[in-house]
């Protein structure tokens, strides 16, 4: 592998820290986010070769594919091997430096398709321009919950006839009992990952107020509410779940 595309390592959360503040994309974070989401979440690679699959069965020609709250670009490298080269990506981060990071790993995987990215706030609207396909891979969990009806609806509203919106969250169990469960079920798998129980316990704090997970029903009667007729889960792992909602 090229030097420069290797992954530095997770250390966000290494060293005890005396006073807790709200997780925020930051320098610090863009340098190793690839390696923390890749031991944070279970199957990613799987779940990205999915997206890539699906964006590409649902992609139209002359349309755009947008990946809304695409961090370092992972997925749009992954549905590029796939996705119609006459087909524009267009992707979208409220964080500079994960576009920067997005940007490098962008051109240095070659990509020879129209692509843009952009700096945007999802919480002041979104626009989507001749989407085909829309990505929301692990971006609505950290957009506030009162803002998170109209933001699928303005996706819904842009997107083509038999246009797909695909969304990847974590999740809430249906029965407390079972979410004490998956979650430490999730822990375990973070511990195996070596995660230490530090990391994991500030890791947990820092996003407590800044990643709201649903429960796989309600981001399903959200997606209805929308406007998508059609819905249907394509992935889960415990309190992980991917959506594809299509407008017919």
């Amino acid at each position: 592998m090229d030097k420069k595309l290797e992954q530095a390592t997770d250390k966000v959360f290494k060293e005890e820290i005396r006073q807790a503040s709200d997780f925020k994309f930051s320098a610090k974070v863009a340098g190793v986010f690839d390696d923390m989401v890749n031991r944070s979440v279970p199957f990613y690679g799987e779940i990205q070769r999915m997206i890539a699959e699906l964006a590409a069965d649902h992609a139209q020609a002359g349309t755009a594919v947008y990946d809304l709250g695409c961090s370092t670009g992972t997925t749009m490298i992954g549905m590029d091997t796939l996705v119609a080269p006459d087909v524009r990506f267009v992707g979208v981060d409220d964080a500079a430096e994960m576009l920067e990071k997005c940007a490098a790993k962008l051109q240095e995987a070659g990509l020879t398709r129209p692509y843009e990215l952009r700096v945007a706030d999802l919480h002041q609207g979104v626009e989507v321009g001749n989407a085909s396909v829309v990505v929301l891979c692990l971006t609505l969990q950290f957009i506030r919950p009162v803002y998170r009806e109209r933001l699928l609806k303005a996706i819904f509203q842009q997107l083509v006839t038999g246009g797909a919106l695909i969304l990847v969250e974590k999740i809430l169990a249906e029965d407390s009992g079972f979410n004490r469960d998956f979650i430490k079920y999730y822990y375990d798998y973070k511990r195996r990952r070596d995660y230490s129980d530090m990391e994991i316990s500030q890791k947990r704090e820092a996003l407590e107020n800044v990643l709201v997970p649903y429960k796989l029903s309600e981001n399903k009667h959200l997606l209805r509410e929308a406007g998508f007729a059609s819905t249907e889960v394509f992935f889960q792992w415990y309190n992980f779940a991917g959506l594809i909602a299509l407008k017919k």
